[in-house]
């Protein structure tokens, strides 16, 4: 066991580690890791090459969302539908436990650095999402459409190869088994979080809560096509109430708000850091947190992405941009605003959701505290389900077309579930993050080359008016 935590330890720290360190001004560093320099450099270049689709087609990604399922085949989902499944993930534990953590290592100056790292992934997010939707195979099991990075990624490799068709290719694999890896590990994450959440508010004991969340679970995903109709309902309402609660709460302290922006700014570039040499640590975790929660580049979205019905798979591609600005444009700054409007005195030397709690137990009392609990396990319920409906295209690949290897996982990230919530392993984080980090490697490796195809759909979209 031993073992297995050292290697997934080492492996975290390749990924998300300091890969190169650059001296600051005040005796400062920024450290970089491999996954923001593979990240960023690849945003700002399909930033470019879409001609800053994210501003510039924003009314397009909007009007998308009123497009219904083309119909094409029974059973398949729309674009919108495929957008309520990718959101239901994103708009999960990052939009709370990722924004804490944030403001808590790198200050109020890291909310600037996780709106620009979604600016520039929404465009990450289109490319792959594109790629999803013109590389997507009808599904025998569930009907519909399935893809998503190890389809495509196999296509490419077989493609390179001469086109020679093959059972897999081996960074197909990689990616599909990351992808597996990963979910098992957020599937704890995401019941301890919830266990511990309750325990605080309620003095639920951890077992009771992880049994009830462990049974509604599974009487969701072990049906055939309940995930979307679950999530049709639930992002909505879990999103909406959060979003109109916090703006509640931010319009009720709106004198203090230019205050706190001039806080966000001055801080995010150094001008109070830079002196104490905490600088790197601001744009770091800002960046590192804006990635972790939107997802773009990771190539998790992809997996609902593939599976929208809609008349052109750029409109699947400007959907998937609208959730990266939907997560953390909207959601994150809520959440981060609603800490920073808390007077300082009250949160100092806090970190983590102890921070949050305390920040919703000033502007509403004891109420906040239960607010939070609730809406943490509607964030994290609907993260499971959504990340087994990602684990569908995947398992496939790996497996094959068959319900018994379906159920198998299904059934493996229930267990996970069921452990998380009883105890806290520290290395089931960065299980997750390693997951994450991996499919994140293989995706960008082949997305790069790919986008061309991306692209020209983008032109020929264009073109047609």
């Amino acid at each position: 066991m031993n073992l297995v935590v050292k290697i997934i330890s080492g492996v975290y720290q390749f990924l998300w580690g300091d890969l190169i360190t650059l001296p600051l001004p005040g005796g400062g560093s920024l450290g970089i890791s491999l996954l923001v320099l593979m990240l960023i450099p690849t945003g700002i270049y399909f930033t470019v090459r879409t001609r800053f689709l994210p501003i510039r087609m924003f009314p397009e990604m909007v009007r998308a969302m009123t497009e219904k399922r083309n119909g094409s085949t029974g059973n398949a989902i729309s674009g919108l539908q495929a957008l309520v499944v990718s959101t239901a993930t994103r708009v999960g534990m990052g939009n709370m436990i990722g924004v804490v953590a944030a403001i808590s290592a790198g200050g109020a100056g890291a909310v600037f650095w996780m709106w620009l790292s979604a600016l520039i992934g929404s465009s990450t997010a289109f490319i792959e999402a594109t790629l999803a939707q013109l590389h997507k195979e009808k599904d025998p099991l569930y009907g519909g459409y399935r893809g998503g990075p190890a389809y495509y990624i196999h296509h490419f490799m077989e493609q390179k190869l001469g086109g020679r068709k093959r059972r897999y290719s081996v960074l197909a694999v990689l990616f599909a088994v990351s992808g597996l890896i990963c979910w098992c590990g957020i599937s704890q994450v995401i019941s301890n979080s919830v266990a511990s959440a309750f325990q605080n508010a309620f003095h639920v004991p951890p077992l009771y809560t992880t049994v009830v969340l462990v049974i509604l679970a599974a009487v969701i995903v072990l049906r055939k096509n309940a995930t979307v109709r679950v999530l049709d309902i639930l992002v909505p309402v879990m999103a909406v109430c959060y979003f109109l609660m916090t703006v509640f709460l931010i319009l009720k302290n709106i004198t203090v708000l230019p205050s706190v922006f001039r806080r966000i700014f001055q801080e995010a570039f150094g001008f109070r850091q830079a002196v104490a040499g905490g600088f790197g640590a601001v744009v770091m975790n800002g960046v590192k947190r804006g990635l972790f929660s939107n997802e773009a580049g990771s190539g998790s979205a992809p997996c609902a992405a593939a599976a929208g019905d809609t008349s052109h798979p750029v409109k699947t591609g400007l959907l998937q941009a609208l959730g990266v600005f939907i997560d953390t444009i909207v959601i994150c700054s809520c959440t981060a605003l609603i800490m920073l409007i808390t007077p300082e005195s009250l949160t100092a030397g806090l970190g983590g959701m102890d921070l949050l709690q305390a920040s919703m137990e000033y502007h509403m009392g004891q109420f906040g505290v239960v607010f939070i609990a609730l809406t943490l396990w509607l964030f994290c319920f609907s993260t499971f389900i959504g990340i087994l409906f990602y684990a569908r295209s995947n398992v496939a690949y790996l497996f094959g077309d068959n319900w018994f290897s379906q159920t198998v996982y299904k059934l493996l990230a229930l267990a996970m579930l069921f452990v998380g919530g009883l105890a806290a392993y520290t290395f089931v984080w960065d299980l997750g993050d390693v997951g994450v980090g991996l499919m994140t490697v293989f995706n960008i490796f082949v997305i790069l080359p790919m986008s061309k195809e991306a692209l020209e759909a983008l032109k020929a979209y264009e073109r047609r008016g």
